[in-house]
């Protein structure tokens, strides 16, 4: 293996365990007990004043009494101790540590206390001294390709070296599945708690330079540094390595616990899917869903072309499944003519040759027979790239034998990835069920779980198969420098960029926004008149109102000057006399809104969805990561709530949604090339028509910073 910087903490040469015990349940005790377990082969030292020996090897009053100076310190001492301990390691030059504990001492929390605290300044020793600190607050890692268990924790037995990753910022996230599930064999799994000194990103980026890594779970609250959170995803998408992602903080209550736990940003959870979304990482709910797609992904078998079929043993249980289908967002294909009449050769009379498919019947001495049969056609359908059958465990949850053998079957006659799920959980300790999946026949909990995660192997497959979009076109260089020095002298102290000169930038940057013109009421200059063709509408231009339908900022269909004039002098004496007038649009289509925000970890995103009403409604928006090309907007249009808006409904035709998507691109390029100078951006409604597209309001708002 090619060397890595976190070598000294994940495959050190020797470690010592600063407070090694006897006592059993000690943590000191459990790190000994799962180095031995692990098959540690480098030099290992107990430190403990009070002992001669521990665990039959001689034990050392202190770390300076020791023969070296040790790569690794784990420490498996109370916080009261931990600062004179960690203070020796540094003094001697120690290349990597571990702390367990959440270091808080008793009193650190006083109101008014000035002096940092314990965490706080192990955490500055370390990263002057350049000490790779693993934790605090963590149940450890296991290394399991490298014997290296660090972990003041009981776990189960690990057979072997598999491939799946587990990286989580829970500690009970890692060992609820580690501990629990023996379906899957794990490579390397990492509690990384407080991430004092390395974080999620670290840990990533050494797993995807591991050979045998097949697939990554990341149990996540935040990213402690988003540029290389970024560059990791990068370097798995380059690897074809799948994540698997099970990100909390959805709610607003959720995400302020995660930044109080975790004590970092949290971002915003529409910033996350955009990232997840860009470069193919899997999101799931919960654990049971993320176990659930390791265990798929960790399966040898590539997934072929084709959707998702299901055999099942009960016509009320198959109705579930088409339920939950419909929620999880997965599809199960119709089965060709050919695969229709063979089934129906073999289907009891009433029951219909569907997928999914109920083969059940009538049961009967032959139901194992043609329950294979049944289940080998499915899966030999051009159609069809994975297949379950769904069942109910036995008495006691077990497994039925004979169910694994119709998976035994599909699987010789068509070679593709075959599994066996339980429609309630049972138990990942089950033999049967850890011996079958790991003979390459997955066995599940749960059909939603099953669901979710043939999803996501399904979309990952797709994710692959993506051509590569171009880069978008830079805007032109004068325009972004007249533009960056506008914010930057202009609006030293940020603040809103007023409708007209918005549009206008907005228009430089080849995005299509209605023009208008500005003037001080309650007149209408006569040059402003001679320019206008009505009907017209008629707009406060003041930039403090962001929103001017709510106050009556906006006044439409005003068919001549009289109209005009006395529209100006109404909201002028309402509003102020800054208006703006520009040309009514007429024609008809569907609101839509483009923006740009700003995440507090992740920089610009662009928002794009229902607009005008629909988007306080019903909320029917979606973020991306710029820039991105109008192939990446046009995919996400595809998941919004409401996308069959944008098709040919009632008599009307297709709206030009290629043109909306173009100018989506364009906004995601001027969110790049101004990232520093513009901090919102919003255009709502964008008016999108059979023939094109247009934004009818826009407003813009200046960085803060830009002075």
């Amino acid at each position: 293996m090619t060397p890595h910087r976190l070598d000294p903490l994940l495959r050190p040469r020797s470690i010592a365990v600063v407070g090694a015990s006897t006592r059993a349940g000690a943590v000191g005790n459990e790190v000994l007990i799962n180095l031995r377990r692990g098959g540690y082969a480098g030099a290992l030292y107990p430190v403990n004043p009070g002992r001669d020996t521990v665990d039959r090897l001689p034990c050392f009053a202190s770390l300076s009494a020791l023969p070296e100076v040790p790569q690794l310190v784990v420490f498996a001492v109370n916080d009261t101790r931990l600062e004179a301990c960690f203070d020796e390691a540094v003094a001697l030059g120690v290349e990597a540590a571990t702390v367990f504990s959440a270091m808080v001492l008793p009193g650190a929390s006083t109101p008014g206390a000035s002096s940092p605290g314990l965490a706080a300044r192990i955490q500055k020793k370390a990263r002057h001294a350049g000490m790779l600190l693993h934790g605090g607050n963590s149940m450890g890692f296991f290394n399991f390709g490298g014997d290296v268990w660090v972990s003041g924790f009981d776990t189960r037995e690990h057979r072997r070296p598999g491939n799946v990753v587990l990286l989580s910022q829970s500690g009970a996230g890692m060992s609820g599945i580690l501990d629990c599930e023996e379906r899957l064999d794990f490579l390397f799994a990492a509690s990384t708690g407080q991430e004092l000194c390395l974080s999620v990103e670290d840990y990533l980026d050494y797993v995807l330079d591991l050979p045998a890594t097949r697939v990554v779970g990341l149990f996540l609250e935040t990213s402690r540094q988003p540029h290389r959170f970024i560059a990791a995803l990068e370097k798995a998408r380059r690897r074809q390595v799948p994540i698997v992602a099970l990100k909390v903080g959805r709610t607003a209550l959720a995400a302020r616990l995660a930044v109080s736990h975790s004590g970092a940003l949290a971002g915003s959870d529409a910033t996350f899917d955009a990232l997840f979304r860009r470069y193919g990482v899997q999101r799931v709910d919960d654990m049971a869903q993320l176990a659930a797609s390791l265990i798929l992904f960790a399966q040898p078998q590539r997934l072929p072309p084709g959707g998702l079929a299901t055999l099942h043993d009960s016509g009320g249980e198959r109705q579930l499944a088409i339920d939950l289908a419909d929620t999880v967002g997965v599809a199960y294909p119709q089965l060709v003519a050919a695969t229709v009449a063979q089934l129906e050769t073999i289907l009891d009379e009433g029951l219909p040759a569907v997928n999914p498919l109920d083969a059940w019947g009538s049961g009967g001495a032959d139901a194992a027979q043609y329950m294979q049969t049944c289940f080998t056609a499915l899966m030999s359908d051009p159609g069809i790239a994975l297949g379950a059958v769904v069942h109910d465990r036995a008495p006691g949850s077990g497994i039925y034998p004979d169910y694994l053998q119709y998976l035994r079957g599909a699987r010789a006659a068509t070679g593709k990835p075959v599994c066996l799920v339980a429609n309630y959980a049972g138990s990942g300790s089950d033999r049967l069920a850890v011996e079958a999946t790991r003979e390459g026949l997955p066995v599940l909990d749960g059909l939603r779980e099953f669901q979710v995660a043939a999803r996501g192997l399904m979309a990952y497959r797709d994710f692959l198969a993506l051509d590569a979009e171009p880069t978008p076109a830079a805007s032109p260089p004068d325009v972004v420098a007249r533009w960056r020095d506008y914010c930057h002298h202009q609006l030293r102290g940020g603040g809103a960029l007023g409708e007209a000169v918005a549009g206008q930038m907005l228009r430089d940057f080849g995005i299509p926004v209605l023009a208008g013109i500005a003037f001080e009421g309650p007149g209408v200059p006569p040059a402003v008149l001679r320019s206008l063709r009505f009907p017209v509408v008629l707009k406060t231009a003041r930039v403090d109102i962001a929103h001017k339908s709510d106050v009556g900022g906006v006044l439409l269909n005003l068919a001549d000057t009289p109209a005009l004039e006395r529209a100006c002098a109404d909201m002028t004496a309402r509003l102020g006399p800054r208006l703006m007038v520009a040309p009514m649009v007429t024609a008809q289509g569907v609101e839509m809104i483009l923006g740009i925000a700003r995440d507090s970890q992740f920089g610009p995103t662009v928002v794009l969805g229902l607009g005008g009403v629909h988007a306080e409604l019903v909320s029917d928006t979606i973020a991306l990561l710029p820039p991105f090309g109008p192939g990446e907007a046009l995919r996400s249009l595809g998941r919004l709530k409401m996308h069959r808006l944008l098709g040919a409904v009632r008599g009307r035709d297709a709206l030009a949604v290629e043109a909306f998507c173009r100018m989506a691109s364009r906004l995601s390029v001027l969110a790049v090339e101004l990232e520093d100078v513009i901090g919102e951006v919003d255009i709502n409604p964008v008016r999108l028509m059979v023939d094109g597209c247009l934004g009818l309001d826009a407003l813009a708002v200046a960085r803060a910073n830009t002075g």
